[in-house]
């Protein structure tokens, strides 16, 4: 299941928010959209004014995305603030989609939005390239950069996504609260893509 990463007055947030309408698929694949929610997933809640300060964006078109964002459900009002600096928060700490539909104005945004967020990653990846001269030996020789050919069946596949999930799950939650990270624990994006290599000849025709 496709996903992108505080404490609600009522207890825990929902691990995840899944979008099935066309329309809430559209809007979050606005690169700015998926900024402001990553960006309340690990430092919100804050307002319009604070979430221009992080973009580079103006506070109208912080506000205005953070409008659209709450109209699908991803992103609500948090308590206290006053006016227009009212806080916002994350609904939830990943967002799912379809990867598979029958219905073809489904399918057909979200294979738009699985292509907006392959090219954020690739904006991200590069980024982090970019700094890599300033971090240390440590971090340097910690931080992985491999790929690996395998030959799978959908199911082996499916089941491998559910192992390396059940592996980092562990790891969870200590965004939203810094005691459960040991000293020295910093911020760092796993990424997970397994794509099928078409140009590759195969033995059998895959059922």
């Amino acid at each position: 299941m496709p996903e992108i990463s505080e404490p609600r007055p009522e207890g825990e947030q929902p691990r995840s928010i899944r979008l099935t309408d066309p329309r809430a698929l559209r809007a979050y694949a606005h690169p700015l959209r998926m900024s402001l929610v990553g960006l309340l997933r690990s430092s919100g809640p804050f307002t319009a004014t604070k979430a221009a300060e992080l973009t580079g964006e103006s506070v109208a078109s912080c506000s205005y995305h953070l409008r659209i964002l709450a109209k699908y459900g991803l992103v609500e009002e948090a308590p206290g603030g006053k006016g227009r600096e009212k806080p916002w928060r994350a609904t939830a700490r990943y967002t799912e989609w379809p990867e598979y539909s029958e219905d073809a104005t489904v399918a057909e945004a979200a294979d738009a939005l699985m292509a907006a967020i392959a090219e954020r990653y690739f904006e991200r990846v590069t980024r982090a390239m970019e700094r890599r001269h300033t971090l240390p030996r440590k971090w340097r020789e910690a931080e992985q950069f491999s790929d690996s050919l395998l030959f799978l069946t959908p199911e082996e596949l499916t089941g491998l996504g559910e192992q390396m999930g059940a592996l980092l799950r562990p790891f969870e939650g200590r965004e939203s609260d810094p005691s459960l990270a040991p000293e020295g624990a910093r911020a760092v994006s796993v990424l997970r893509i397994a794509y099928l290599e078409q140009d590759i000849p195969h033995n059998k025709e895959a059922e």
